[in-house]
């Protein structure tokens, strides 16, 4: 459906035209949705950030989780997360999780503060959204932050988690929910990890073309 994040990001900005010249803060949901934030807020002239969240991943199955932390300290659990692990097992991921938060914040957003969110229109993206426990995650820091209006948009979802998240907040802007959706890398052709320094590259010729 998608060459790359670049391309979903543009195809997705058309669909985020409404938000134009409105003072949204754009929060990319790193690694994967950086390239696409950037592409969203060019193109609706908005201010661009990162937010950082993480996925608790099961320890037998990193790519799976049981649910998401936020920077704010903010927790999303799923609801069977705790018939699944022992709650010390939680714990320890939990602790992992927030020290790996803490070295992204410092790295990927140079230990800066968020921007304010008190009374704006904020605008979570990611590359895509399969179980949402990041962008869950995201969505109560937003709120704990007193953001006027929540948006969450992404090229792809799955059809049952956007219906859930939708109840959330404002409005969901998402391009595909394909009903077998299974993992965010089948919509892309190009598809790869995105690591630190491209993220770090991406905010460096955000920050000059500003």
């Amino acid at each position: 459906m998608f060459q790359d994040r670049a391309d979903a990001g543009c195809r997705l900005a058309l669909a985020l035209e409404k938000y134009v010249d409105e003072n949204a803060l754009v929060l990319a949901i790193p690694r994967g949705g950086v390239r696409v934030a950037y592409e969203i807020a060019k193109h609706i002239n908005a201010e661009l950030s990162i937010v950082v969240s993480r996925k608790l991943p099961f320890p037998d199955n990193p790519e799976a989780g049981f649910g998401a932390i936020a920077e704010d300290g903010s927790i999303y659990l799923f609801p069977h997360a705790s018939r699944l692990l022992p709650q010390e097992i939680i714990n320890e991921i939990i602790q992992q999780q927030q020290e790996e938060v803490k070295r992204r914040v410092e790295i990927l957003r140079s230990a800066e503060p968020l921007p304010a969110i008190e009374g704006r229109t904020v605008i979570l993206v990611d590359d895509g959204i399969a179980m949402g426990s990041t962008m869950r995650v995201s969505i109560m820091l937003c709120k704990n932050k007193n953001a006027e209006k929540i948006i969450v948009a992404a090229p792809v979802a799955g059809p049952d988690t956007i219906k859930e998240i939708g109840k959330l907040v404002d409005d969901t802007v998402v391009l595909e929910t394909p009903p077998s959706f299974q993992a965010v890398a089948e919509v892309y052709l190009n598809w790869y990890d995105v690591p630190d320094s491209e993220v770090i590259e991406t905010m460096k010729r955000w920050y000059h073309e500003k």
